[in-house]
Parts: structure tokens; sequence; C-alpha cells
């Protein structure tokens, strides 16, 4: 199995989990927060759609800098944050191709302007973007518990599947 394979099956199977995850977010909360310091849900799962989206950036720039503006869609409904979560999945997809085995050593850079905070190779830049889809969902899961409303299972039933013994 190539790293290409292997990386487009662990999307494929998070893709699967964080959209079931985002499908839980009702329109009327998006402004919740558990914290003052926590994003709101808007912020949180909109963060999380775009995140498979990291993946078709990886290998079609070198780069992505802070100083300049990064576009984030204004999701308003649960419909919108699934479409907008769609299209960054599937742009993610199409960049996981045989052809693309050859960029995963080449380097990536994550900078602020003329501060560097990394520069790696495109394949740890890739396994940090599953990362933060797993980080990110795992903290919607608690929004969403504290919200009373039932997580689906990530990689096994969750409690709210009644599934136990």
């Amino acid at each position: 199995m190539t790293f290409i394979e292997f990386l487009k099956q662990q999307f494929i199977e998070e893709g699967a989990t964080t959209r079931k995850m985002l499908s839980r977010v009702p329109d009327d909360k998006f402004d919740y927060a558990p914290h003052v310091k926590s994003m709101n849900m808007k912020r949180l799962t909109t963060h999380i759609a775009d995140l498979p989206g990291w993946i078709h950036m990886t290998f079609t720039t070198d780069e992505i800098d802070f100083a300049q503006p990064y576009e984030s869609p204004d999701i308003k409904t649960n419909k919108q944050l699934m479409e907008f979560f769609e299209k960054r999945y599937n742009d993610g997809l199409s960049q996981l191709i045989p052809e693309n085995e050859k960029q995963l050593n080449k380097p990536w850079t994550l900078r602020n302007g003329s501060t560097i905070y990394s520069c790696d190779p495109k394949i740890d830049i890739i396994r940090m973007s599953l990362s933060q889809q797993i980080h990110h969902r795992a903290q919607l899961g608690v929004y969403l518990r504290l919200l009373d409303i039932p997580i689906p299972g990530s990689y096994g039933p969750s409690a709210d599947e009644n599934n136990f013994g």
C-alpha cells in the first residue's frame, strides 16, 4: 500500500465520522459556546468542515500565510454547513491520487508574514489536517453532549446508540 492509498483510506473513514457529527448540529445553536474561551459552534463547525480541504491546499500550494485573508463562508444553517463540508471533502479527496505520491516529501510552510511557524513535508501537513479534524470533532462532541444532543459513534457505538451489553 502506498502512502497515498493509506491516506485516502484514512480520509474516507474520518470523513464519514465527521459527516455524522456535523449532521447533528442544530440551526439554532450556532452561537453556543460552552465557555468564554471556547469557539462558538459556528466557528468550530465551519473549521471542522473546512479541514478536509487542507489536503487540496497542501497539494496545490507550498504554504499558507495567515497574514493574507483566508475566506470562510458565513454558515447559518446545518444545510449550508453540510454543503460546505461536502465541497471541502471532495476538494481534498480529488488530490489523493497516485500522481501526488511524489509530492509527499516536498516542503510546505505555515507562516504569518515573516514569522515561520513550521516548514514540514506535505505528508506531515496531511497527517496534521486529519488529526485536527479528529481533535476538533471531539470538541464538537462535548458541545453536543452539553446540549443533550445524541452523539453518533466514532470508532464504535456511542453511549447514545444503546448498543452496550
